[in-house]
C-alpha cells in the first residue's frame, strides 16, 4: 500500500523504468492536474502517453472550466498524440481509481485505490493507493471504455451536462441550466476572491512587465503575466508553483495557469504552455493588435484597470475582467 509521495511512486516512478502508455480510470478528475502531468513528463523527456477516462460524468456532469481545459489539451500541437481524454456517459457512474501502466502494449504496473486524478487527491489529501496483479484490469477497463465518449466530439454535449463552475462546484444544479453557459455571478456569491491591480505602484501599466513583458528585443510582444500583490503572493490564494490551476474568464475562454518567478512561490502568474497566451487575451478584450504596446489609457478606455479572481478550489478559478 502506498501511502505517501503517491506522486512519484504512481505517476512517475513506473515511466522512469521504461513504461510508456498509462490508461487512467477516475471518477473526477481536472484539466490542471492533467496538463501539470504532462508538463513534468516532458520536462523529464519521458515519452509517455496518457489515456483518461472521467467515470462520474453521466450523474454529475462536468465543470465547463475543467471540459475545456481537457479540450485544450487535446488539441493542443504539444500533447494531441500524448493525451486523450474521455467522459462515461452512461449509468451506472464509475466511481473507481485505476492506473494502469504499459511498457508499449505489455502490461507493466497497475495501482487500485482512493486518489482522484486530480492535485487535491495527490498532493493535499490522505489517499491511499496499491499495486495489483489482476490482470483482469485490462477487461474491467475495455467494460468502461465502451461507455465513454471523447471529450472533443461533436456529441460530447449533448451526452454529459456541462456546468457552469458556480453550479457544478457549489452543487446547484438544475435542469434548466445552460450547456456551456458561464452565466457566473460572483458577486451574489459566498467565494474567496482576490482584486488583482494591472497597474504597478506609480499607477502605470509597467513598461517591461506585466501586460507589456515581451516588449523587448528578441520576444513575443504578446509575452505577458499578472503580477500579484503581496498579500496574495504571501497568501495560500493560488496554490504554489510548480502547481497548475484551471481559470475560467467572464466570457467563458480557459487557461492552464501556474505561479512564476522570484520566490519558490512565485509572485506572479502565467501560462506555462505559452506565456503569450495571457497577453493576446487582454489585447483582445482591451480592443488592442497582438503586439501592441499597452497604456494605462488603454485600461481607461476599456472601463477597468484591475481584474478579480474568485476562487472556486485549489485547482479551479474565475477571473472577472467584464465592464458594465
Amino acid at each position: 500500500m502506498i501511502c505517501n509521495n503517491l506522486y512519484d511512486e504512481v505517476l512517475m516512478r513506473p515511466c522512469r523504468d521504461g513504461a510508456n502508455r498509462l490508461k487512467i480510470i477516475s471518477g473526477y478528475a481536472t484539466s490542471a492536474m492533467a496538463f501539470h502531468h504532462l508538463e513534468k513528463l516532458r520536462r523529464n523527456n519521458l515519452d509517455v502517453k496518457i489515456s483518461l477516462l472521467i467515470g462520474m460524468c453521466s450523474v454529475d456532469g462536468l465543470s465547463v472550466s475543467n471540459h475545456k481545459g481537457f479540450q485544450n489539451i487535446v488539441s493542443s500541437e504539444e500533447y494531441k498524440n500524448k493525451f486523450s481524454c474521455s467522459y462515461i456517459y452512461k449509468t451506472p457512474s464509475v466511481h473507481s481509481k485505476l492506473y494502469i501502466w504499459f511498457k508499449n502494449e505489455t502490461l507493466y504496473k497497475s495501482f487500485i485505490g482512493s486518489a482522484n486524478y486530480t492535485q487535491n487527491a495527490f498532493y493535499h489529501q490522505r489517499e491511499v493507493l496499491a499495486e495489483i496483479t489482476d490482470k483482469n484490469i485490462l477487461d474491467y477497463y475495455r467494460i468502461i471504455e465502451t461507455d465513454s465518449i471523447y471529450c472533443n466530439e461533436l456529441e460530447t454535449e449533448d451526452l454529459v451536462r456541462i456546468y457552469n463552475d458556480k453550479n457544478y462546484y457549489k452543487k446547484h444544479v438544475h435542469e434548466d441550466t445552460e450547456d456551456m453557459n458561464i452565466n457566473f455571478i460572483p458577486k451574489d456569491a459566498n467565494i474567496e476572491n482576490a482584486v488583482i491591480s494591472l497597474l504597478d505602484k506609480d499607477g502605470k501599466v509597467p513598461r517591461r512587465g506585466g501586460l507589456n513583458w515581451g516588449q523587448r528585443e528578441g520576444r513575443n510582444k504578446n509575452q505577458a503575466y499578472i503580477q500579484l500583490p503581496p498579500d496574495i503572493y504571501k497568501s495560500d490564494f493560488f496554490p504554489p508553483k510548480p502547481q497548475h490551476f484551471t481559470v475560467i474568464t467572464d466570457d467563458s475562454k480557459s487557461f492552464i495557469c501556474t505561479r512564476a518567478q522570484k520566490d519558490k512561490n512565485g509572485q506572479c502568474i502565467h501560462t506555462p504552455h505559452n506565456n503569450s497566451l495571457l497577453g493576446e487575451y487582454f489585447r483582445n478584450r482591451l480592443g488592442l493588435s497582438n503586439g501592441a504596446f499597452v497604456w494605462r489609457s488603454d485600461l481607461d478606455r476599456y472601463g477597468r484597470t484591475d481584474i478579480v479572481f474568485y476562487k472556486i478550489d485549489n485547482e479551479n478559478y474565475y477571473m472577472d475582467f467584464s465592464v458594465q
